[in-house]
């Protein structure tokens, strides 16, 4: 199976801890392998090709429940899916239990997010960005949004 390839943007910045015991993830949905090739792309019937299939853009965070700088930020991809209500879906990817999925996209590294746009190539941010970064990059790259 080919991999897809996707524009890699790195950033070595790291959010502060904070305890995210007992939050919710209500503006942010599950996705397993049966889902992402339902919801967002295909990559069994279009290995080469980006075909992405949701109504509107999205955010996937491949994370695990053991790695502490996912649960770090964990809460603040629920805040800005509670702010981008209806304008973006927000994803979770758990590498341990969709390991196809995550092999498909190659992710080596926890937490990896994967921006994608209504149109175009989506991009893969390894790390943990900060709120303020992550917020610009979904206005920028993914709405669009020229400031």
């Amino acid at each position: 199976m080919k991999r897809i390839t996707l524009l890699i943007i790195t950033f070595s910045l790291m959010i502060p801890a904070f305890s995210c015991k007992g939050q919710t993830q209500e503006h942010v949905h599950y996705l397993t392998t049966a889902d992402f090739l339902e919801k967002v792309h295909d990559y069994k019937k279009n290995p080469d090709t980006w075909e992405y299939k949701g109504k509107l853009p999205c955010l996937i965070d491949f994370y695990a429940d053991w790695c502490r700088p996912c649960k770090m930020l964990s809460p603040v991809i629920e805040e800005l899916a509670a702010r981008y209500q209806g304008k973006v879906i927000f994803y979770k990817v758990n590498v341990d239990k969709e390991k196809e999925l995550s092999a498909a996209f190659g992710i080596q590294s926890i937490p990896s997010l994967l921006f994608v746009p209504m149109q175009g190539q989506p991009a893969m941010n390894a790390g943990v960005l900060p709120k303020e970064t992550l917020e610009a990059y979904i206005k920028s790259f993914i709405l669009g949004i020229k400031e």
